[in-house]
């Protein structure tokens, strides 16, 4: 379905084709076809490769993908899906992620479908792309491990961490091999920003459900009046903190931010009996929150652990080096909606430099600025 909405959106079968070549795998065909689901008009991939009974494991599958003729922009996204497959399947089986036999999504048809959708969305060169969440349905589906529950385990695994939504469809909705492209591709659950619309695409599923079963991929140019903001879905864990020593709690904000934390910090609560007590807070990306979890568990007393997705709206900056007497500075420019400026040294190379130096960092701070200054004028 993703290859047909990237098809029915103007991506050339040509790129997907030659994606799927590179990879050297004999006797694969790709064709389009046509089709009308409950009278919506999508286009529907189909990716043929010859019957095999192999097993493959994922070192089998990132060897394919790496001595492949991709460019490294594909080779790296595609080898994300099949990793975060194999860490999915690892779970839910409990073995090594090495030891994970691939059965349908091991398949040449599969890798093709893989590497080819990760080409096509290469090929539009999005600067972002926005998925509301994942729809989850009911049922059962058979597969190699026999009869097994929808969403499939491997599936839950993956959405661990993104917004779902439940969608009343006796059926499989989401596979394994949907869930770890969107969880490597998509880089803002929630629905898009205003944008112009410049084409869109629906791509066919194989099933027929009371509903017309198509993925719809919308194209656009952010709205002049939205491109100053950065828009981002982030996860947010918070626990209260008043059973443990709280000069455990630097050390462990440092493990937090060495493992993928966007940010991290302590809020003074009263708790329940008059309890002194901390809120824990960390920001995070949505496929980190599993981690990060792990460690604060790990690390602290806590039992319980809140997480909710939140909305980052942020300004777009750079940084910049600027020369000052004690070495160079590292300043970050950050963009305002008025189309102004605002500026800031790196506290660190500040305070290295007053470190070394024998100056304040007060001294170091204002040196940086008048550089800047000096430099936009």
């Amino acid at each position: 379905m993703l290859l047909g909405a990237l098809v029915d959106c103007g991506v050339p079968i040509e790129i997907i084709r030659d994606a799927i070549t590179a990879l050297g795998l004999d006797r694969l065909q790709v064709t389009v076809e046509r089709l009308d689901k409950l009278g919506i008009a999508a286009t529907k991939v189909h990716v043929v490769a010859p019957h095999e009974h192999v097993h493959r494991h994922l070192p089998d599958i990132v060897e394919i993908i790496t001595r492949s003729s991709l460019s490294d922009e594909v080779k790296h996204s595609a080898c994300g899906a099949f990793r975060a497959l194999a860490v999915a399947e690892a779970k839910v089986h409990d073995i090594p992620v090495d030891h994970v036999h691939f059965h349908e999504v091991g398949a040449l048809d599969a890798i093709a479908d893989v590497v080819g959708v990760v080409a096509g969305f290469t090929h539009l060169g999005l600067a972002q792309l926005s998925c509301r969440g994942i729809p989850v349905s009911h049922g059962t589906v058979r597969c190699a491990h026999g009869v097994l529950p929808v969403p499939a385990p491997a599936v839950v695994h993956l959405m661990e961490g993104l917004p779902t939504y439940p969608l009343d469809i006796d059926g499989e909705t989401v596979t394994p091999t949907a869930a770890a492209l969107l969880k490597v591709l998509v880089t803002r659950w929630q629905a898009p920003g205003a944008m112009t619309i410049e084409r869109n695409g629906f791509g066919a599923g194989s099933k027929d459900f009371p509903r017309a079963n198509v993925l719809r991929l919308i194209v656009g140019r952010s709205a002049p009046d939205a491109s100053i903001e950065a828009n981002q879905s982030l996860s947010l864990l918070a626990t209260n903190l008043d059973d443990m020593n709280p000069e455990w709690l630097p050390p462990l904000m440092e493990r937090l931010l060495a493992a993928g934390a966007r940010d991290v910090w302590l809020t003074p609560i009263l708790m329940k009996k008059g309890r002194p007590a901390h809120t824990l807070n960390v920001l995070c990306d949505p496929t980190a929150s599993r981690a990060l979890r792990e460690l604060i568990y790990r690390h602290t007393s806590t039992l319980g652990i809140r997480e909710t997705m939140v909305d980052r709206h942020s300004l777009p900056r750079e940084s910049r080096n600027v020369a000052t007497p004690w070495g160079e500075i590292t300043i970050k420019i950050a963009t305002l909606p008025d189309g102004s400026v605002r500026a800031a040294p790196e506290h660190d190379d500040c305070r290295r430099a007053s470190d070394a130096h024998g100056v304040s960092l007060a001294t170091v701070h204002e040196a940086a600025i008048a550089a800047w200054r000096a430099s936009e004028h």
